[in-house]
């Protein structure tokens, strides 16, 4: 199933809380991503209904099964593009930016090609 661009935003985030912190809440992901907390709690509510999140009776979030998928899917492609992106010479700043853009819109095909190109030409570490 093909999500929003910002669910999958709000998906990483929330396992990147995961493993900086052990334990997230709404508030921590309002924080990390810049969003309002009402912003934030309709966003969540919404993952919770479509089987992405859980959330237990002391708000501390969960990834579902699936949430957990589509969010480390984001992660990786942001990591490896990021650090594709910055070994061609764009500066990390811009090259995270950009990298951020295009993981929710290139395909797994490609994707998967540059991981072997990078690979190949020891562009990368392995991810």
């Amino acid at each position: 199933m093909k999500i929003q661009e910002s669910a999958e935003n709000y998906l990483e985030s929330i396992l990147i809380l995961m493993q900086k912190n052990g334990q997230v809440r709404s508030i921590d992901v309002a924080h990390y991503t810049g969003f309002s907390k009402p912003s934030i709690s309709r966003a969540v509510g919404l993952l919770r209904d479509n089987g992405y999140v859980t959330i237990d009776q002391n708000g501390l979030l969960g990834l579902t099964e699936a949430g957990l998928k589509i969010a480390e899917t984001i992660y990786e492609r942001h990591t490896v593009l990021t650090d594709l992106l910055t070994r061609l010479g764009v500066p990390p700043e811009i090259a995270a930016e950009d990298a951020c853009r295009i993981e929710h819109v290139i395909s797994p095909e490609t994707f998967e090609k540059l991981k072997e190109h990078a690979r190949r030409f020891g562009a990368m570490a392995d991810n």
